[in-house]
């Protein structure tokens, strides 16, 4: 959370070379190429590799903030619709962009190596720079620049806006909505202990697990088509409920993987792995769409880029939070990675929690989709 909003407030108070948005993709760019070039040559224990983890996870930071940013300062004022589209052509892309990654991902490990793979994905944060300079954003005068560039201009920068962003936090229409949000993704995970299940248990190679993931990312794009096409317009309520109770339930067909089940049904595990992953996360990605919209729309005038960061931040901490409880929860049932005997039990008790927030949908706002998003600026 303080690592999204301290990028954001950087890019805001402090522009490089006249530029607050396109430097610092720019940047963020050539920092992450250097993570990747130092896995793929000169990394050879535990703390160099999380050393450049961080460098990697700062640069990716960096750019999904300023890009955020842009967005949210370009919905504005939008209806919920209108948001909607923008937030798809963002993940859309996305999505898209790890269709390509995917293809390839498993077989190259097969063949060449990891470090062959690091190697490769060192260029790929370059095209990041590359495109930056394509941004459409006007340069700052010189008088512009020598106001924002001061040490003490910065803190005081830094100060008012945490000020706001407090402000804006305390308001019930945006602290409730965020708290459910947070709610929604806390609730515990078992996605560790099922990929530990099909590498050690199954046996899946990283060539078939490249392949899932390959699906999972076409999964996505059509997660956010779906989203797009038919369900932009339609009430967050509304969405939240229905997505929550058909996640809930066809999460539980992993039970089957875990049991065998789809074998004596004739559904081999490789092909129950994949039908069962393109389906819930086509599933995921068109609930969490809703999320990306509900934040865009809750940010007022003013400091609507900083608290767009802030609130996603939260969101991700709930995910956290509910990969530690789903730790907590796999600990105490004894699942390892060598005993699956109560895995099924962990898959079950973390799709019934997942219902849990429902009754707390009347935390969302239940306005016309299409209407103006009401924000007010902030001081």
């Amino acid at each position: 959370m303080t690592l999204c909003c301290c990028d954001l407030q950087c890019s805001d108070s402090v522009p490089l070379f006249g530029y607050r948005r396109r430097s610092y993709l720019i940047l963020s760019g050539l920092l992450g190429a250097i993570s990747w070039s130092l896995m793929a040559t000169v990394v050879d224990d535990k703390y160099s590799a999380a050393l450049s983890i961080i460098l990697g996870s700062l640069a990716v930071a960096f750019s999904d903030v300023v890009v955020d940013s842009m967005v949210v300062e370009r919905a504005r004022g939008e209806s919920q619709s209108t948001s909607g589209s923008l937030q798809s052509l963002c993940w859309g892309s996305s999505a898209f962009g790890a269709i390509v990654s995917a293809y390839f991902s498993g077989s190259l490990v097969d063949t060449y190596g990891v470090r062959f793979v690091f190697g490769v994905t060192a260029f790929l944060p370059l095209m990041t720079s590359a495109v930056a300079v394509l941004v459409n954003e006007q340069r700052l005068c010189s008088e512009e620049r020598s106001i924002s560039l001061p040490s003490s201009g910065l803190i005081e920068s830094s100060k008012q806006q945490i000020r706001q962003i407090w402000t804006a936090v305390k308001q019930p229409n945006i602290f409730l909505p965020t708290l459910f949000i947070f709610l929604w993704q806390a609730t515990p995970q078992s996605d560790s202990a099922m990929f530990y299940f099909v590498t050690n248990k199954i046996g899946f190679t990283p060539e078939f697990l490249g392949r899932v993931t390959l699906v999972t990312s076409v999964a996505s794009l059509l997660g956010v088509g779906i989203y797009n096409s038919f369900l932009k317009a339609v009430p967050l309520r509304k969405i939240f409920f229905v997505t929550t109770i058909l996640g809930s339930v066809l999460g539980m067909t992993q039970v089957l993987l875990v049991t065998g089940l789809n074998r004596k049904l004739g559904i081999s595990d490789e092909w129950f792995s994949i039908g069962d992953s393109l389906i819930l996360t086509v599933l995921g990605q068109a609930s969490f769409m809703p999320v990306l919209v509900l934040a865009a729309r809750l940010c007022p005038l003013g400091v609507e880029a900083t608290l767009f960061a802030t609130l996603m931040s939260i969101s991700n901490a709930g995910s956290v939070a509910g990969g530690l409880v789903g730790a907590g929860l796999t600990q105490f049932l004894g699942v390892t990675k060598d005993n699956f005997d109560n895995l099924a039990l962990l898959i079950v008790i973390c799709n019934l929690s997942s219902l849990l927030p429902l009754p707390l949908l009347g935390l969302l706002p239940d306005g016309s989709p299409d209407a103006d998003n009401g924000q007010t600026k902030v001081d």
